[in-house]
């Protein structure tokens, strides 16, 4: 692999999320752009636009969501059972 150390896996974490995700929306989005080849312009350059926009957001927003989902959830008590045995 890279080599990335582990303690920069949130921000790898953002990068593959963001990237993801806008890629899929904005396909989404571009899908009425006419001819293959205009859809597909259109489509990597709305990407490109929605992946910068987002990136930022993904990985402030990132700890506050974890924080918060793990406050909305709560432990399996099979393993927690688990645990201690």
């Amino acid at each position: 692999m890279l080599g990335i150390p582990r303690r920069y896996s949130h921000f790898v974490f953002g990068v593959i999320q963001s990237g993801l995700t806008s890629l899929i929306a904005a396909g989404i989005a571009s899908f009425p752009a006419g001819s293959t080849t205009s859809f597909v312009r259109h489509w990597m350059v709305s990407w490109l636009i929605a992946w910068i926009a987002m990136l930022p957001v993904v990985l402030l927003a990132a700890p506050a969501i974890r924080a918060f989902a793990l406050r909305l959830t709560q432990e399996d008590r099979d393993s927690r059972a688990g645990e201690k045995a």
